[in-house]
C-alpha cells in the first residue's frame, strides 16, 4: 500500500472512532445526567444548563431513597417476580420451540404463528381487559397479576430465539436418544437444553431487562405495598403540591443500577444470541 493509501486508511479509522465515540456519548448521557442530578439538591435543578455542578454533593439523597423509599422491600419484590418470570419463560419457550420445530403434528406451524403474534400486541391494549379478569377471579394485588402478563409478553420473543437454535440441532441426536430409551422430557431437558446455552442466556437477559423497569401494568394491577416493585419507590417522594426531585433521581439511579450491571456484564451474550437467533430463525 502506497503512502496515500495509508493516509486514507488512517483517516477512515479516525473518522470511524470519532463517530463511535459520539454515538457512545449520546447513548450514555442519560445515565450521566441521572447520576448528576441525584447528587444535587432539589433547588439546584432549576437551572438552564444540562448538567449541574452541585455546591455540595448530596449523598443523603441516596440514604433517603434507600430508607424512606422502602427500597429493599420493592427490590425483593422486583427480584422475585422477575426471577420467576425468567424461569417460566425459559421453560415454556424451550418446550414450545421443541414442539413446534421438532415434533410433527398438524397444527405446529399455525400454533407457532399464533404464539409469535403476541409480539404485535401492545401492552396498553391489554390493561383494561386484564384488570377486569383479575378483579373477577381475585388476582389483583397478587404476584400473579404481574407474573402472568410478564411471561405472556416475553414468551413470543423467547420462542422466536429458541426455535432458531433448536432447528439447527441435528435430528440424529434425538434418534440416538430414542434408541437409548429416552422419553420426550428427557430428550428436551437432558439432550437439547444443554446445547441451547447461548439462546438461554439471551432470552433470560432480555426478559429480565424488559420487565425490570415495567410500571404501567404494576400501577394498574397493584394497590397495596405487598407486591409493589422498584418503580413505585419514586412515588414515595411525590407530594400533592411538590416533590423531592433530587431523591427521586437517586431512586431512579438505584433502580437502573441492577439492569445496567447485568447489561454491562452480559452484553456479549445478548448481541451474540440475538444475531445467531435472527439468522437461524
Amino acid at each position: 500500500m502506497d503512502e496515500v493509501g495509508k493516509k486514507k486508511s488512517r483517516f477512515g479509522r479516525y473518522l470511524l472512532w470519532f463517530i463511535l465515540i459520539c454515538v457512545a456519548v449520546i447513548q450514555i448521557f442519560p445515565l450521566i445526567w441521572l447520576v448528576n442530578f441525584s447528587i444535587a439538591s432539589s433547588n439546584e435543578m432549576f437551572t438552564s444548563g444540562l448538567l449541574i455542578i452541585p455546591k455540595k454533593i448530596q449523598l443523603g439523597n441516596y440514604y433517603k431513597a434507600f430508607v424512606d423509599g422502602h427500597f429493599l422491600l420493592y427490590l425483593k419484590n422486583s427480584a422475585l417476580i422477575n426471577g420467576f418470570a425468567v424461569i417460566l419463560v425459559l421453560i415454556i419457550s424451550i418446550m414450545a420451540a421443541f414442539a413446534c420445530r421438532k415434533m410433527f403434528w398438524k397444527l405446529s406451524g399455525f400454533v407457532k404463528i399464533v404464539l409469535l403474534l403476541g409480539m404485535m400486541i401492545p401492552i396498553h391494549a391489554t390493561l383494561l381487559p386484564n384488570y377486569k379478569i383479575y378483579h373477577v377471579i381475585g388476582l389483583t394485588d397478587t404476584i400473579w397479576a404481574l407474573l402472568i402478563p410478564y411471561v405472556a409478553f416475553s414468551l413470543p420473543q423467547g420462542l422466536f430465539l429458541m426455535s432458531g437454535f433448536i432447528e439447527s440441532i441435528p435430528v440424529e441426536l434425538e434418534e440416538a436418544a430414542v434408541m437409548d430409551g429416552c422419553g420426550i422430557y428427557r430428550i428436551v431437558f437432558r439432550i437439547i437444553t444443554p446445547m441451547l446455552k447461548p439462546s438461554i442466556a439471551t432470552v433470560a437477559i432480555m426478559t429480565f431487562l424488559n420487565n425490570w423497569n415495567e410500571f404501567m401494568m404494576a400501577s394498574t394491577y397493584l394497590s397495596t405495598p405487598k407486591w409493589k416493585t422498584l418503580p413505585f419507590s419514586i412515588l414515595e417522594f411525590t407530594g400533592q403540591y411538590s416533590s423531592n426531585y433530587a431523591v427521586q433521581f437517586a431512586v431512579m439511579a438505584l433502580t437502573a443500577a441492577p439492569a445496567v450491571i447485568v447489561y454491562v456484564l452480559l452484553n456479549k451474550h445478548i448481541t451474540k444470541g440475538v444475531a445467531l437467533g435472527a439468522v437461524k430463525g
